[in-house]
């Protein structure tokens, strides 16, 4: 997966409480495995009318939001099912960072597997990033992963992240990749194996 390290981004706000998987990306849509793709199924129900066409009410099909790359949403967010594809279409539209008072933890787990950082900020603190963001001049915010501190326009505030999860979003490492890491030693195990168990690597017939 692609590395954190530090990233800057515009805000856009969708600050609504116990938004589900099923309104992140609608059970029609998770046909296929590979995650990418999936971005334009985002919030699909929101982001278009009955006949298909974009809502130009939601915030994401106006021009100066579409951009955007960091969400701010309400507390217990990507509650519902446990669909992996729901953080894949966040990620697969542009965002890299979410930013809420609370996340389901299954959501919160499969954001941070495959680069997605989800950030924990106090209530008040979120609904205060979301009135900047719906402001005219818009909201940019800069998220230092190393030293979990976010800035911004008269903003500092610093973050929790487990600190596994953090090595490996700074490293760009999956689980995939965390396994191949210990690519020598199971080559080793796999090699001493053979050697002392040579019946077990007769062909099945």
């Amino acid at each position: 997966m692609e590395r954190f390290v530090n990233f800057t981004g515009k805000c856009v706000a969708i600050y609504r409480a116990n938004i589900d998987t099923d309104q992140i990306i609608p059970k029609q849509f998770l046909k296929s495995t590979e995650r990418s793709g999936f971005g334009r199924y985002l919030f699909y129900d929101w982001r278009y009318n009955a006949d298909g066409s974009p809502n130009s009410e939601f915030i994401l099909n106006r021009p100066n939001y579409s951009d955007s790359t960091i969400l701010l949403t309400g507390t217990n967010f990507g509650c519902g099912s446990s669909r992996e594809h729901a953080p894949w279409s966040i990620l697969d539209y542009g965002f890299r960072v979410i930013i809420a008072p609370g996340f389901a933890d299954i959501f919160y787990n499969n954001c941070l597997k495959i680069g997605l950082l989800p950030i924990v900020l106090p209530e008040n603190t979120v609904a205060g990033l979301a009135k900047k963001a719906s402001s005219s001049d818009g909201l940019f915010l800069s998220v230092d992963l190393a030293s979990q501190i976010i800035t911004g326009q008269n903003f500092l505030e610093h973050f929790e992240i487990d600190p596994f999860r953090k090595d490996c979003l700074l490293k760009g490492l999956d689980e995939i990749g965390l396994t191949l890491e210990k690519e020598a030693d199971i080559q080793r195990f796999e090699a001493a194996r053979t050697s002392r168990f040579p019946f077990l690597n007769y062909p099945l017939a």
